[in-house]
C-alpha cells in the first residue's frame, strides 16, 4: 500500500515547514492528488489518520482536491481531458499524447497555529 508511504511523507514534510516557521501545531493539509497519479485517495485519507499520529499534526484534517487529467495531441495541437494514459486523441485519432496535466501529487498548503 503505497499510500501509507505517501501519507507518512507528506506528515514528515508539513511537520518539517511547520517547524521551520516556528509552528507548534498543523490544522489542516491540503494536497492536490492528479486523476492519473495512481493514488487511491480514500486510502490516502486513512492512512493520513495513522501517519499523523504523534506529530504536531496529529489533529490535522487532509484535504484532497483531485486534478483531471489533460492531455495534448502532438498531431493536431488539440487538448483535452483524460482518465487514462492510454488514449486516442478525440480530434484526429491520433496516439501521440502527451500527458500536461494530473500526473502528480503535491501538498498545496498547510494551515498551522
Amino acid at each position: 500500500m503505497h499510500e501509507m508511504t505517501l501519507a507518512i511523507n507528506i506528515v514528515k514534510i508539513a511537520c518539517k515547514t511547520a517547524n521551520q516557521n516556528g509552528a507548534d501545531k498543523i490544522n489542516s493539509i491540503e494536497v492536490e492528488v492528479g486523476k492519473l497519479a495512481g493514488v487511491l485517495e480514500d486510502s490516502l485519507a486513512f492512512c493520513f489518520e495513522a501517519a499523523r499520529n504523534n506529530s504536531i499534526a496529529k489533529d490535522a484534517q487532509l484535504k484532497i482536491l483531485t486534478i483531471p487529467g489533460k492531455a495534448h495531441c502532438i498531431a493536431c495541437d488539440d487538448s483535452f481531458d483524460t482518465d487514462t494514459f492510454f488514449t486516442l486523441c478525440p480530434e484526429c485519432d491520433g496516439i501521440a499524447i502527451d500527458i500536461i496535466q494530473g500526473k502528480d501529487l503535491r501538498i498545496k498548503s498547510i494551515n498551522v497555529d
